[in-house]
């Protein structure tokens, strides 16, 4: 079964880049590309994949924590929303926005409020993946 293949505006998107930057990449040689059947340079979906892996780089963990859960997102703090015993916390990681319900307790022991820097630790055993029609 062959791979998607993925137009170069898309691959920018996906990576959070311009559409130059990826040229640029494509030009150095950096990230293969081909040409479809209408000549536009397009870019094999398991060499993309690979190039966003080796080329990642999340910003550096503030907590200084060792951790067995893998999925470990910084982010800056934009909103939290608090009653008497539970609260909401907003975080933009990237360009995700990451949601936690939590209790107001410990909103308060780890003084979180908008613009501190934390970090959103997701381990859970079932982690839901939707396709898109291809």
């Amino acid at each position: 079964m062959p791979h998607p293949r993925i137009r170069v505006k898309d691959a920018a998107e996906l990576l959070g880049v311009s559409d130059d930057t990826v040229r640029r990449w494509i030009d150095s040689g950096a990230l293969p590309a081909q040409k479809d059947d209408a000549g536009r340079k397009v870019i094999d979906g398991a060499e993309l994949a690979r190039f966003a892996r080796q080329h990642a780089t999340p910003p550096p963990d503030p907590t200084g924590t060792g951790s067995s859960a893998r999925n470990r997102f910084v982010g800056l703090i934009t909103k939290v929303t608090s009653d008497t015993v539970m609260s909401e916390v907003e975080m933009q990681c990237g360009p995700f926005t990451v949601v936690s319900l939590m209790s107001t307790e410990s909103v308060r022991h780890l003084g979180l409020e908008p613009g501190k820097i934390s970090v959103a630790v997701v381990k859970a055993t079932t982690v839901i993946v939707e396709a898109t029609a291809s």
